[in-house]
């Protein structure tokens, strides 16, 4: 067994004979058998540290952002340009989502006085705005990325606090601060120990993208072994946007709660609800492996959730696995439910933000003069 924080690792003990499930097995047994839990477990983002490390090596690397680089950067309007002088935070007045750079804002601001100067272009829009296919690298904040097409360096996402996706009428405004939506779902999962919860795969959401569409039909051929329906969109018009069926009405978060098994699909970029799905206790379905957000790459497939090909493929064999392997699938919902829980604080996620503007600073190759038009930031009374 592997001891992590608060959660001990046990190789999986209850699983089926049949003979078809050994591969899935075996790889679990690997995983968790080679699975390292976080270096310095009492200490607050430690899990996640090393992705700043990585995300800045490229700057280290080139000897630095130079005012120049930084410059023409901010003549492509890639993100909100933000400058941090004598531990006041400016920002220029046009920011395309209000509410997204009030969440960002919102973490800067509590730990501004520990801050060195420095300026730093914020992007709150959902894709990635320094693609490798360009010859320079731009030295943007975003959200999320995948390694091996981006250079943005990825900070902790807005909806933390405020500014996530609207999901009209459940979530208006949107989804709602992490530490209450932790709170609010860990509460309604009390209602469903995983013996009470139904035997079934679950998603909802919009058609996105078309990658979801295999689960979808899946659930319209063996309505008993999945429930996948599309809702609508901002670009939904008919029927035909939603593969020929109505839309249906969205589920709220904790009432996802009462299903086994969640599907985690990718957005634009990556899906705000995937730290969601895991307070449920329930087994995650993590489609792809391209799109990351901070806290991703400390997240273990086999480990912590099912891994499932971008292309579907092997979707409906795998749910059977874990129907026919409930104490193997109960265990992987534990675990991610356990580190999601030790490891996805709101503390952590205010530490994340204070290592990587730290780290951030010192690659900054000049001192920021303060640009009279740009209005201070200060704290909303929340």
């Amino acid at each position: 067994m592997i001891r992590g924080t608060s959660v001990t690792y046990c190789l999986p003990m209850t699983y089926s004979l049949d003979p078809r499930w050994q591969k899935y097995l075996d790889k679990i047994h690997q995983a968790v058998e080679n699975y390292k839990p976080c270096p310095n477990p009492d200490k607050k983002c430690s899990c996640h540290s090393g992705v700043i490390t990585k995300d800045l090596k490229l700057w280290k690397d080139r000897g630095g952002i130079t005012k120049e680089v930084f410059d023409r950067t901010l003549e492509q309007d890639k993100g909100t340009h933000y400058q941090i002088i004598d531990h006041k935070l400016y920002r220029q007045d046009r920011c395309m989502f209000p509410a997204r750079c009030s969440g960002v804002e919102h973490f800067i601001l509590k730990i501004i006085d520990d801050l060195p100067d420095m300026e730093m272009i914020i992007n709150v829009r959902d894709w990635p705005q320094s693609p490798m296919y360009q010859r320079e690298p731009k030295p943007v904040m975003s959200f999320s990325k995948t390694d091996t097409e981006h250079w943005d360096i990825m900070y902790p996402a807005w909806t933390f606090w405020e500014g996530g996706p609207a999901v009209w009428p459940l979530f208006p405004t949107g989804l709602g601060r992490w530490d209450l939506m932790r709170d609010s779902i860990t509460k309604a999962n009390e209602a469903w120990p995983w013996e009470k919860k139904e035997d079934k795969t679950f998603f909802r959401g919009s058609r996105t993208s078309a990658e979801r569409d295999p689960l979808v039909l899946l659930s319209r051929a063996e309505p008993e072994l999945v429930d996948a329906q599309y809702t609508k969109n901002q670009a939904w018009k008919s029927d035909k946007d939603t593969l020929g069926m109505p839309a249906v009405t969205e589920i709220k978060l904790e009432d996802h709660c009462q299903y086994k098994y969640l599907f985690n699909f990718r957005g634009v970029a990556a899906s705000f609800r995937f730290k969601h799905l895991f307070l449920c206790h329930s087994t995650v379905f993590h489609v792809g492996e391209g799109w990351l957000e901070f806290f991703y790459p400390a997240l273990k497939p086999w480990v912590h959730y099912i891994p499932v090909s971008q292309d579907l493929k092997d979707v409906k064999e795998l749910i059977e696995f874990a129907k026919a392997n409930q104490g193997v699938a109960k265990e992987i919902a534990e675990r991610g439910f356990q580190f999601i829980w030790d490891h996805l604080r709101q503390e952590d996620v205010q530490c994340y933000w204070k290592k990587l503007l730290k780290k951030y600073a010192k690659v900054l190759m000049f001192k920021p003069t303060r640009r009279k038009e740009y209005q201070q930031m200060k704290p909303k009374n929340r």
